[in-house]
């Protein structure tokens, strides 16, 4: 399988999603990607990218985007039951949830399947797939932890958007890919975006 789920939530830190769905898609990997209403608002504060989900384009996110790495992200509208990832029975590698709002996570962690990303989060979770889930938020509140471990617990893996900086990063750019290759090792997508500890700069 080549197939990913990747959801764009409301919380800060589009960065990451931009910079995960290009090294995705340049791996070889198709990608089903899912945004949510906030994170549009998130990703034009942040990013200054106009997103039209009624009219969606991938270079309304990624604008120099080639044909051939295009042709591997296939969008769903938030209300599209009906759409393969919906179900258990479409085999998929992995579901990121990046970056994941508290009320994402929140929604996740009860079972609640209000929306396409609760629903895929659902079924990765009861099918017994990756599920990464990128929280980025602070501070984190009791409310928010419990619903951390309550996924945790459920077999997600919980990853927040903490850089490190062991790898002397130079650029912001430095600091996301610290992130986004973490989230890569965990979907087992081999990837080396910047230099790991134990080894040479």
């Amino acid at each position: 399988m080549n197939d990913l789920v990747l959801a764009i939530t409301g919380a800060s830190g589009s960065a990451y999603a931009m910079r995960l769905l290009e090294v995705l898609v340049a791996s070889g990997r198709n990608v089903h990607l899912l945004i949510s209403s906030a994170g549009t608002i998130v990703i034009q504060r942040e990013l200054g990218r106009e997103i039209d989900l009624d009219h969606f384009s991938i270079r309304q996110l990624l604008p120099n985007v080639s044909d051939e790495h295009a042709s591997r992200v296939h969008f769903h509208p938030g209300n599209d039951f009906m759409a393969g990832i919906a179900s258990g029975s479409f085999p998929t590698d992995g579901m990121v949830i990046c970056p994941c709002s508290m009320g994402t996570l929140a929604s996740v962690a009860q079972g609640l399947s209000s929306n396409l990303i609760h629903r895929a989060a659902d079924v990765h979770l009861k099918e017994r797939r990756k599920l990464i889930v990128v929280p980025r938020e602070t501070p984190l509140g009791s409310i928010q932890l419990g619903n951390m471990k309550a996924l945790a617990d459920a077999g997600a893996v919980i990853l927040p958007a903490m850089p490190g900086f062991y790898h002397n990063p130079q650029t912001i750019s430095d600091l996301v890919d610290f992130v986004v290759n973490r989230i890569c090792d965990q979907l087992g997508v081999p990837m080396e975006l910047t230099s790991r500890w134990g080894t040479p700069e």
